[in-house]
This record gives C-alpha cells, sequence and structure tokens, in this order.
C-alpha cells in the first residue's frame, strides 16, 4: 500500500508531463502545417511552391560544404519533387473531364456555330490550355528536383568518400603527435571559451528564472531512469513468469521487446527531460544547442545498445536467454556490450562538443583516431570471449560424439554456424581498423569500428524482433486464442484458413522490419529518404498503358472481388438450400442451374473487380480477342487442358485421393493442376493425363461421394447339398467379418441348377471400394474352412483328359 500510494503521484506527474510535450508538439507541428494547408490549396499552388522550393535549393547548394546541409537540401528537392508529381496527378483528372467535354462539343462547324456554343467552347479551350501548361510546368519542374537531388547526393557520396580516403599521420610517426601538440594550446583555449560560455548562459538564466525547473527537470530525469525503470522491468518480469502470460515462446520473446523498450525509452525520455527544463529557463547557449540535442540522441542510441544486449543475453536468466550461448559468455558480452554503448555515448558527445568548440582538423583527427583504438580493443574483447565460447562447445561436441559412439547412437552435428560468421566478420573488420589505422586513414578505421558495433546491434534487434512479430502473429490469429475464436464464429473461418492469415501476418510484419533494419544500418553512410524514393513513386502509382495502378486502387480491387465472391457464394447457397428445392425441376437440373450462378458470379465478381482497378470492358474484350487469335494459331489443346482444370477444379467430378479407372488403367489421384492430373497407378508409378481427358472421355469413380464396394462370391455345389445351411453359413461369414456392413446387408441368391450343381452368387458391401479386394479374400477363407468344417464339397470344372490305348 505505501509503495502504491508511492507511485500514483508519481504516474500523475509522469502523465501531465507526456502530456503537456505531446501538446507542445502537436501545437508546434500545428503552426509548421498551417502554411502548408493553405498552399496545398490548389495543385497550381503547390506548383508554384515546389518551384520556389527548387530555385532556393540551387542557389545554397554552391554554397553549402556541410553534410547537414547537403542533406537538408537533399530532403527539399525531394520534397519539391513529390509536391510536383502529387500536383500533376491532381490536375491529370480535370484534363480528362475538358478532353471529355470537348468531345462532346464535336469539331466546329465550317458554317460557324452559335455565339453561346462558340463562347463555351473557347472558354473550355482556354481552360485546356492552361491546365495542359501546368502539368507540362509540374513535370518539368519534377524532373529538375530529381536532378537537383541526384546532384546533391553525388556531392555527398564523394564528400563522404574524400573524409574516408583522407590520409593524415600514422600515429605511430612523431609527426602526427608534433602537429597535436602545436595546437593543443589554440584548442585548450577554444574549449575553455565553449566553456566559459556555457557557464555564464547557465548562470546568467538561473539568476533570472531561478533553479526550479532545472531541478525538477533532474528530479523527473533521475526517477524515469532509476525507479520507474525497475519497476517496469520488474513488472514485464513478473507478467511474463505468471499464468496470464501467453505460453509457448511469445512468453520470452514478449519479455525482450518489453525490455528492449523500457531500457530504450526511459533513458532518453530522461535526458529529453533534462534538455528540456534547461531550454525552458534559456540556460543552454546558441553554440551548445547541437550538443544538447545530440546528447539526446546519444543517450537513445546508448540506451539502445545496452537494452539490446540485456534482452538478449539475461545473464542472471539462462531459461529466458533467446540467444544460444552459456553463462560466462552471456556475462562477458553483457559487460562488453554497456562499454559499447557507454563508448558510443561518449564518442558522438566529444565529436558534437569537438564541432561546436571549432577545434583544428588534427585534434578532430587524433581523437577519432583514439576512439577507433578504443573500439578495436573492444571488438578484440568480444572476439576473444566469441572464441571461449567456441572452444567450450567443441568440447562439449566431442563429449556428446564419444557418448553417441559408445551408446551405438547417430552422432549429433554441432551448430554454430553463427558463431563462426561473428567471429570472421569481427577478425575482418580488426584487422582492416588496424591497417588503416597504421597507415594513416583514421577516418576510415573510425567508421569500420563504428559500423561493426552499429551494425551488430541493428542484426541482433532485427532478429529479436522478427522472431517477436512471428510468434505474437501466430498467436493473435491461432484457432484456439481469443481472437481467433472470435474471427472463427463471426465469420466462419476454418481453423486451416485462420493460420494461413497467421503466416501471412507475420510474414508482411517481418518484410517490414528488415527494411527497418536496412535502413538503420544504411543511416550512418547519408540520406535515408533516397533510399525509399522507389516506395514513394509506387505509392503515387505506377502506369500501365493507358491506367494508373496506384495501392490503394489495388486494394479497393481486391476488396471489391472479395466482397463479389462472397455474395456470389451467399446466393448460390440461398439457390441450392432455399430455391431450388421448392422447384419441380429433377436433382440434374438444380446442379446445373447452381453451377451456371457460380460461373457467372465469379465472371461478375472479376468484371467488377476490373472495373475497381479503372479497366474498362473494351480493355477486356480485347484481350479475349488477343487471345483468340492465339488459340487459333495452335493453342487449342493447351486453352483445352487449362479451361478443363479449371472445370475439374471448380466441379470436382473427380478429386484428390478418389480412385478412378480411366481406359484400361486405374489408380489414385494425387494432384490436379490446370494443365494436366496426375494418378498413381498400382506400381507405385504415376500416370500423367490431360485434364481434357477427364472432361470428354468416359472415367469411373471408384470414390466419388464416399461410394461403397461391393463384394461377389460365386461358386457351385452338388445338387444334393443342404442349401439352407449353406446359406446361413456364408451370411454368417459376412457377419463376422468387420469389413462387411450390415447395411446394405447381404445377400444369398441361387444363380442356375444344371448339370447336377447348383450355382450360388452373394454380394455384400464394404465402406470403400478400396477394401473390396482384402474382404473378398478374407471371406473366401472362411468359406473354405468353414464348408470342410461343415462337410459341404464345392464343385470345381471337372477336366476330362481323352486318353488313347497305345496297343490299339
Amino acid at each position: 500500500m505505501p509503495a502504491q500510494r508511492f507511485l500514483r503521484p508519481l504516474r500523475a506527474l509522469l502523465f501531465v508531463f507526456l502530456v503537456a510535450q505531446a501538446g507542445l508538439f502537436a501545437s508546434g507541428t500545428a503552426l509548421a502545417a498551417a502554411p502548408n494547408v493553405a498552399a496545398e490549396s490548389s495543385p497550381q499552388a503547390r506548383i508554384e511552391q515546389a518551384s520556389r522550393a527548387v530555385e532556393s535549393v540551387k542557389r545554397a547548394v554552391n554554397d553549402a560544404d556541410a553534410p547537414e546541409t547537403l542533406k537538408t537540401l537533399a530532403e527539399r528537392a525531394n520534397q519539391a519533387q513529390r509536391e510536383a508529381e502529387a500536383s500533376v496527378l491532381a490536375l491529370q483528372p480535370e484534363l480528362s473531364q475538358l478532353d471529355a467535354r470537348i468531345e462532346q462539343l464535336g469539331p466546329a462547324p465550317e458554317g460557324g456555330e452559335e455565339a453561346d456554343i462558340a463562347r463555351q467552347r473557347k472558354l473550355l479551350d482556354q481552360q485546356r490550355s492552361q491546365i495542359d501548361a501546368d502539368i507540362k510546368r509540374g513535370k518539368l519542374l519534377a524532373e529538375e528536383a530529381k536532378q537537383a537531388s541526384e546532384s546533391i547526393e553525388k556531392t555527398r557520396a564523394q564528400q563522404f568518400g574524400e573524409q574516408l580516403g583522407r590520409k593524415v599521420g600514422s600515429p605511430l610517426s612523431p609527426a602526427l603527435w608534433r602537429e597535436f601538440a602545436q595546437h593543443l594550446p589554440d584548442d585548450y583555449s577554444r574549449f575553455h571559451s565553449l566553456y566559459r560560455q556555457a557557464s555564464t548562459t547557465l548562470l546568467k538564466a538561473v539568476g533570472k528564472q531561478g533553479w526550479g525547473a532545472p531541478l525538477l527537470g533532474a528530479s523527473l530525469a533521475l526517477l524515469m531512469l532509476f525507479p520507474l525503470r525497475i519497476w517496469l522491468r520488474h513488472l514485464g518480469r513478473r507478467y511474463a513468469a505468471s499464468e496470464r502470460a501467453p505460453a509457448g515462446r511469445l512468453r520470452r520473446t514478449g519479455l525482450a521487446v518489453w525490455l528492449l523498450l523500457v531500457g530504450t525509452l526511459l533513458p532518453g525520455l530522461a535526458a529529453k527531460v533534462l534538455v528540456t527544463s534547461l531550454q525552458a529557463i534559456d540556460a543552454i547557449a546558441p553554440r551548445l544547442e547541437s550538443v544538447a540535442n545530440t546528447f539526446v540522441a546519444a543517450t537513445f542510441v546508448a540506451a539502445f545498445i545496452g537494452a539490446v544486449a540485456a534482452s538478449l543475453l539475461v545473464p542472471s536468466r539462462p531459461t529466458w536467454r533467446l540467444l544460444d550461448i552459456d553463462d560466462v559468455a552471456a556475462s562477458r558480452l553483457r559487460h562488453f556490450a554497456w562499454g559499447a554503448a557507454s563508448l558510443t555515448w561518449l564518442t558522438m558527445l566529444l565529436r558534437e562538443v569537438n564541432r561546436a568548440a571549432r577545434t583544428s582538423a588534427v585534434g578532430t583527427v587524433t581523437l577519432d583516431g583514439l576512439i577507433a583504438l578504443t573500439y578495436v580493443v573492444l571488438i578484440m574483447s568480444m572476439l576473444a570471449t566469441l572464441a571461449g565460447l567456441h572452444r567450450r562447445r567443441a568440447a562439449e561436441a566431442a563429449r556428446v560424439e564419444q557418448e553417441d559412439a559408445s551408446s551405438g547412437r547417430t552422432p549429433r552435428a554441432p551448430r554454430s554456424g553463427w558463431l563462426i560468421v561473428a567471429r570472421l566478420g569481427g577478425y575482418l573488420s580488426i584487422s582492416a581498423a588496424l591497417v588503416a589505422t597504421l597507415l594513416g586513414y583514421l577516418n576510415f578505421a573510425m567508421f569500420i569500428a563504428q559500423q561493426m558495433v552499429w551494425g551488430t546491434v541493428v542484426v541482433l534487434a532485427t532478429t529479436l524482433l522478427t522472431r517477436f512479430a512471428d510468434d505474437f502473429a501466430l498467436w493473435l490469429l491461432a484457432p484456439d486464442s481469443a481472437v481467433g475464436r472470435m474471427l472463427r464464429l463471426s465469420t466462419g473461418l476454418s481453423a486451416s484458413r485462420l493460420e494461413q492469415a497467421g503466416v501471412l501476418l507475420s510474414a508482411s510484419a517481418r518484410v517490414a522490419l528488415v527494411m527497418l533494419g536496412i535502413t538503420a544500418f544504411v543511416a550512418p553512410f547519408g540520406n535515408v529518404s533516397a533510399l525509399y524514393s522507389w516506395l514513394e513513386r509506387l505509392s503515387a502509382g505506377i502506369k500501365i498503358g493507358g491506367n494508373l495502378l496506384t495501392p490503394a486502387s489495388i486494394f479497393s480491387a481486391v476488396l471489391v472481388l472479395a466482397l463479389g465472391l462472397a455474395l456470389m457464394r451467399v446466393v448460390q447457397r440461398w439457390l441450392v438450400d432455399t430455391y431450388l428445392p421448392k422447384t419441380e425441376l429433377d436433382i440434374g437440373a438444380r446442379n446445373s442451374i447452381s453451377t451456371v450462378a457460380h460461373y457467372l458470379g465469379i465472371v461478375l465478381a472479376a468484371l467488377w473487380a476490373l472495373a475497381a482497378l479503372g479497366i474498362g470492358f473494351e480493355k477486356v474484350a480485347l484481350l479475349a480477342s488477343a487471345l483468340s487469335v492465339g488459340i487459333g494459331f495452335g493453342l487449342q489443346a493447351i486453352t483445352q487442358n487449362f479451361v478443363s482444370g479449371l472445370i475439374l477444379l471448380a466441379e470436382r467430378p473427380v478429386k484428390i485421393g478418389d480412385w478412378i479407372k480411366i481406359g484400361d488403367q486405374e489408380g489414385d489421384i494425387r494432384r490436379i493442376s490446370v494443365r494436366s492430373t496426375e494418378i498413381q497407378v498400382g506400381d507405385r508409378s504415376t500416370l500423367i493425363v490431360p485434364n481434357s481427358e477427364l472432361i470428354t472421355k468416359t472415367i469411373r469413380n471408384m470414390t466419388m461421394a464416399n461410394a461403397l464396394g461391393r463384394i461377389q462370391v460365386q461358386f457351385s455345389v452338388p445338387l444334393g447339398t443342404n442349401v439352407g445351411q449353406l446359406r446361413s453359413l456364408l451370411l454368417g461369414i459376412y457377419a463376422a467379418n468387420e469389413s462387411v456392413l450390415i447395411d446394405p446387408a447381404p445377400s444369398f441368391f441361387i444363380d442356375s441348377i444344371s448339370g447336377g450343381q447348383v450355382a450360388v452368387n452373394s454380394f455384400a458391401y464394404v465402406s470403400s471400394a478400396r477394401n473390396v479386394y482384402g474382404t473378398r479374400s478374407d471371406v473366401l477363407f472362411a468359406l473354405l474352412e468353414q464348408s470342410a468344417a461343415a462337410g459341404i464339397a464345392l464343385v470345381t470344372p471337372t477336366d476330362i483328359h481323352l486318353v488313347r490305348d497305345p496297343e490299339q
């Protein structure tokens, strides 16, 4: 109870702070978006705005040399290109409408026309000319913006390459340290000037506003960083260990994602709260604004690195660990991960402070070299831990192999592929960084070391999130889950269809997460927006022929098709179950009507979907005429088999698992495609039959609609045999056999009486035609045994041989 009383005001205080931050952000966004709303009143205004943006980018690109400035200019050029392309798309329907109205007027007559019609024609021509000019201007502007963006990206790539390839003195040469010592007093004075400016601004703001806001911000930051973060972590572990948590792997991956979110957001938000409290009283010097923003970003990045390691390694709880490593390696790698997080935080902050102080180039390069060497030492320590893990695994694998060999079991191959790949990548990165450092390419060494650490973190985080997405999607749409049961009851979906939906949802989420991981990995290389420019063009639409296919139109077409098919199924079910049984039609006529309604519904649903996609019926007719020409040139057989396959899949006169007889071949249907059907015959070979054969020829389906199998037993007995006793004996044999059905009942018939013999013919039924041969054999065995025991002789045909006396 005391803990709850203490946490309630803290929660309220945190909620108020977050709401205030969200309100400030929303108000700032609304104020920033207000001019855009006014500018986007018409496509022409948007084209004009994009034109001004492109001109400003062209003027500013000549004087821009900083990477951040070039990145901003590239983003502005891309935004202008998107605005111009969107304006062109918005003007296209207006142009089409004007063309349609002008077409309705027809060509102007030679003798002249009424003044009202002539005035309307002139007005429409002027409007069309203006819109056509705006469209052309928008296309030209989009191309100019695209070229400007590509030029800026080339400049950025060139600068990035020059920065990585810049060579300075080797750390082993005295020249570098001599130059560093010469510039050290000036660099120290710059740092001291920056410190003096920061302290003066802070003291002035505190003297004017007081210490209330900074102390409140520091208190909230400490509260979020320690008590709240620790409590949320404990809350997640307690829920994951309870019975309310989902069963299976989702329990572990869900806890790992929760720890990742808590470990990343709480420290980052604490840094944001602290900086915001200082900004509220203007306690941050203008030259240190970028340092403050970098402080927040570095805290988020460092917290993310530490949280990824904490959620995957879990040194104190091996049963919750997602990585396949032992406790020793988990504990050591956890410490190295915190070292990497701290080094990353310190690197980002020092480089930004160095940039704000405007220190000398040799000082910056020396700092990068020292950081690169520190990264190399850290990576070497991680590789030593992985090498120890590999040796322990190899020893364990050798021991298990000896135990398997002594017990006669098949040896189990060890699985350490990821370990070998990780060690190989680490060795290559260390070698490249060391060689680059010794040769004087300190920027390149720094980049390799940082990318090695960041790439490892991104891969691990993406792996964790994809596992969680897979587990969550499969759990959410599982047939026995709460959501799965609700969907099955409301929509009537089968369990297999629901599982398929879960697999598709999992695949979509994993693709999105992989794309996000690629974005995070390539973010240090430059502008990420250029990576997804093709997605923006795809969302704008792809023009195929005269139609523009957009994701929205495709989605609407799929939705219309699904709705049409569902409506067709409802109508067909109403016909079959409600209307047709009330008519005087026979079963064949009812089946024909329902089949025609089924195919007609499919055609109408397809035409409806094509109309939603923007494809007119005239183009469908053109496609049909083209297909007819192709059929006339030799595609008759292929088309016939294709249509026959569709009929087989729709009407299902034969289906997979049926036992059919076609010609002198019989067997089980294993696969039906749109071209052919595969039948497995008695010798286990496969007979491939074109679908047209199954449609145009007579076939015998032994198992259609669960057809019963019939056993026929024929034999003869002497004329003096007690036929009543024989009848009871044979019917008793049928009754004693478990495979023989009671309904229809077995039957016993006298076929004929001739030549001193009574011909007997009997029938019995089994559940499937596949059971006829074996059951008939069992009945004959029992008949031979029991007739011999009862003294009933079974007559066989007499074989007469004529032998001539050789003496005669």
